[in-house]
C-alpha cells in the first residue's frame, strides 16, 4: 500500500507534536530551545531541528534540521529517529536513502512508537530498504495497529482482506478496518461501504454501505462521492 506525500507530511506535523508541546513548557522562544539544545537536551534538539524544517523563527534549512535531528537521535530519542526516517524517505536536504530510513525506523519502532511501527510495515511491504516480506509487513502492522495508530488499522486490514502476508480473513478484515472507520479515516469508511455493498466479510446491506460511503465522501475521498452518489440514484 503506497502512503501519499500528503499523508506523510501530516503524519510528520503530527510526528512533532509531542515534542513541541513538552519542549514549549521549558522555553518560548527559539534563543532559549537552541540553548537548551546544546546543552544536549534531546527533546529540545527535535524541536530546533523542527524550527529549521518549517523555517519558524530561523531560515529554512533542510540540513540544519536535519543535524539536530541527528543529534537528538544519537541520543536514542525515538521522535527524532523517527522524523529522521522520514527526511531520508523524501531526501528531504540528504540524498534519498530507503535502507536509512529502515535503520531509523526500525530504532524507533523497537522502542514501541507506532507511527515508525506502520513506516516499518510499509518498508517491508513495499521492499524499500529492505527485502519485502509480507509477514514481516504484517507484525509491525499489528503492533502499530495495536496502539492505536488509524493508517496501520486500517492497512492490517487490508492485509488480511487480500491474503497478504497472512491468512484470508474477512472478519478480521471488517474487524481493523472498522476500527479504522471509527476514527475518521475516509479510506477506510469507503473500504467498509464497498464491503457492505459486496457483502464481504458481513452481511450485504445496501443501506449501510451508502452510509459508509457518505462518511467516506464527508471526508474527502473523492469514491466514497461516487458511491454514495450511484446509491442515491437507486
Amino acid at each position: 500500500m503506497t502512503l501519499p506525500n500528503t499523508f506523510l507530511i501530516r503524519k510528520l506535523t503530527l510526528f512533532l507534536a509531542a515534542a513541541m508541546l513538552s519542549v514549549s513548557a521549558m522555553a518560548a522562544d527559539f534563543n532559549q530551545i537552541q540553548r537548551l539544545a546544546n546543552q544536549g537536551n534531546a527533546t529540545a534538539q527535535v524541536k530546533l531541528g523542527m524550527f529549521y524544517y518549517k523555517g519558524e523563527g530561523v531560515r529554512q534549512d533542510y540540513a540544519k534540521a536535519r543535524e539536530w535531528y541527528e543529534r537528538s537521535a544519537n541520543q536514542g530519542n525515538p521522535l527524532a529517529q523517527g522524523v529522521l526516517g522520514l527526511i531520508y524517505y523524501h531526501g528531504e536536504g540528504v540524498r534519498q536513502d530507503h535502507s536509512k530510513a529502515f535503520e531509523l525506523f526500525q530504532k524507533s519502532a523497537n522502542q514501541g512508537d507506532a507511527t515508525a511501527q506502520g513506516m516499518l510495515g510499509m518498508l517491508y511491504y513495499k521492499g524499500e530498504g529492505v527485502r519485502q516480506d509480507y509477514a514481516k509487513a504484517v507484525e509491525w502492522y499489528e503492533k502499530s495497529a495495536n496502539q492505536g495508530e488509524v493508517k496501520s488499522q486500517y492497512n492490517l486490514g487490508l492485509k488480511y482482506y487480500k491474503g497478504e502476508g497472512v491468512r484470508q480473513d474477512y472478519a478480521k478484515a471488517v474487524e481493523w478496518i472498522q476500527k479504522a472507520a471509527n476514527q475518521g479515516y475516509a479510506e477506510a469508511q469507503f473500504a467498509l461501504g464497498l464491503m457492505y455493498y459486496n457483502g464481504n466479510g458481513l452481511r450485504q446491506n445496501t443501506a449501510t454501505a451508502k452510509e459508509y460511503y457518505g462518511k467516506a465522501c464527508d471526508n474527502g475521498n473523492q469514491n466514497g462521492c461516487d458511491g454514495y452518489r450511484t446509491l442515491n440514484l437507486r
